[in-house]
């Protein structure tokens, strides 16, 4: 189990369960942007966690967490004009 974690293999199944999501959410009558907004930084956020865990350098952890704040901006303005 350490081996999973270690490889990436972990986030890498979590990132194919994203993919699913999205998919799932695209079947049934999402568009692309609220997709992204929703699933978006969920993606950066364990992309760095991969990094991490495969022992990249400190830089490509926060510029990938950094990647993820845009998106989940944009989500949470289109949830909050909803109200």
């Amino acid at each position: 189990m350490a081996n999973f974690f270690e490889s990436g293999h972990a986030a890498d199944l979590v990132l194919a369960v994203l993919a699913a999501e999205a998919i799932w959410l695209k079947l049934r009558g999402w568009t692309l942007g609220k997709i992204i907004g929703l699933v978006g930084p969920a993606v950066f956020i364990v992309l760095a966690l991969r990094a991490a865990l495969v022992g990249a350098d400190w830089e490509w952890v926060a510029v990938l967490l950094a990647l993820s704040f845009p998106l989940h901006l944009m989500d949470l303005k289109a949830r909050l004009s909803q109200i």
